[in-house]
């Protein structure tokens, strides 16, 4: 996961720009190694996003060497204040997942009734 901001007064724009993302980037993503990828706004500007990938500095340097990158990037500037979402990325840390707290759970549970 991770996270980076987008100038609030252009959510609904930016929105609309990813409610029809060109053919050739989308192929790029996948051909570089994103998957299960996902994009979430806040009416602040905080945008989030999730990926799931093998290798996450391969699959962004993947992008990175991709023309059709650059083209998208360019695109999506004017709604960033200064540094685009590459410049401004923070990745963010899992300190929770339901399913392994349950599993663990139930391992435990399963190691105390023998």
């Amino acid at each position: 996961m991770f996270q980076f901001r987008v100038a609030p007064e252009r959510l609904a724009d930016y929105a609309a720009a990813h409610a029809a993302v060109w053919p050739d980037m989308l192929r790029a993503l996948h051909e570089t190694g994103w998957r299960n990828y996902s994009i979430f706004t806040s009416p602040d500007g905080a945008v989030v996003g999730y990926l799931e990938t093998d290798d996450l500095a391969a699959a962004q340097a993947g992008m990175a060497g991709r023309e059709v990158n650059a083209r998208w990037q360019a695109a999506m500037a004017p709604f960033f204040d200064g540094a685009g979402p590459d410049e401004q990325m923070v990745r963010l840390t899992e300190i929770f997942h339901l399913e392994t707290q349950l599993a663990a759970a139930s391992d435990d549970a399963e190691r105390g009734a023998r």
